[in-house]
């Protein structure tokens, strides 16, 4: 039996990512949200939740907004205006074989969104993982956090190789940013080619577009296809007619 999963990441970047995502979650196949607990719209985005059958990860955010930490505090992840450097600064300087990013630093930008994640919850994460930038250090940061609290960390595993999530071997799906991306097809071809005994997991970033997202991110139209892949009566069919596979949440695994 497959185990598929299809995520979304980035609850709170904006009011308009976050309609899309919920969207996702009530008429559609989603239901493991990773929730961006920096950033000011978040608590929107729980209240459109509210009441649905939801798993939340922590998805932790150094390269949008504003850090929950004092700026001065974490001076190698933010810019004199007080905001988290770019992800295209992180990618600028992985490729020159810098990664900027301090440890220490890290782990206390991460410790508080974690705070703040059980305010906003009440709970603990029940994934724990990071918004994708170009830094080891982040991962390691991530990881040392994870280990200190016990919480269930989701390394990346986007080069074609497992990681472990609480003993079940995962591997990770994301074309999004593919040219001619389709996410429908994308999702079928996940499935043909899942694993047995493992668990295959699909990184969506449903949302639909506002200013602030247009602003910031180079991710676009592939957020709004995502939303009506989501959504796609004829995909669920498609899906709840395999014998072969089990839609699955983090909490599963």
């Amino acid at each position: 039996m497959k185990k598929i999963l299809v995520r979304a990441d980035d609850l709170g970047y904006s009011e308009g990512v976050n309609c899309g995502i919920a969207k996702s979650v009530i008429d559609g196949i989603i239901n493991s949200v990773g929730v961006m607990p920096n950033m000011p719209s978040v608590e929107h985005g729980l209240k459109l939740l509210a009441g649905a059958d939801v798993c939340y990860g922590q998805h932790t955010n150094v390269c949008v907004g504003r850090p929950l930490c004092d700026a001065k505090d974490i001076p190698s992840l933010t810019k004199e205006d007080g905001t988290f450097r770019s992800s295209k600064k992180y990618r600028e300087a992985f490729q020159k074989g810098n990664d900027f990013v301090v440890v220490e630093e890290a782990c206390l930008e991460i410790e508080a969104q974690y705070e703040r994640f059980k305010e906003l919850t009440g709970e603990d994460p029940h994934y724990f993982e990071g918004h994708a930038i170009a830094s080891n250090h982040f991962f390691e940061a991530l990881e040392m956090v994870a280990k200190r609290h016990n919480l269930k960390y989701m390394a990346m595993a986007l080069d074609g190789k497992p990681a472990k999530f609480n003993h079940t071997d995962v591997y990770m799906w994301m074309g999004s940013m593919a040219p001619a991306y389709d996410p429908v097809q994308f999702l079928k071809n996940m499935v043909e080619n899942g694993h047995d005994d493992a668990c295959d997991v699909m990184v969506c970033h449903p949302g639909y577009l506002d200013d602030y997202i247009l602003h910031t991110s180079s991710l676009l139209v592939p957020r709004t296809q995502e939303v009506e892949m989501a959504c796609d009566k004829d995909l669920q069919k498609w899906l709840n007619d395999r014998s072969d596979i089990e839609l699955v949440t983090y909490d599963n695994l």
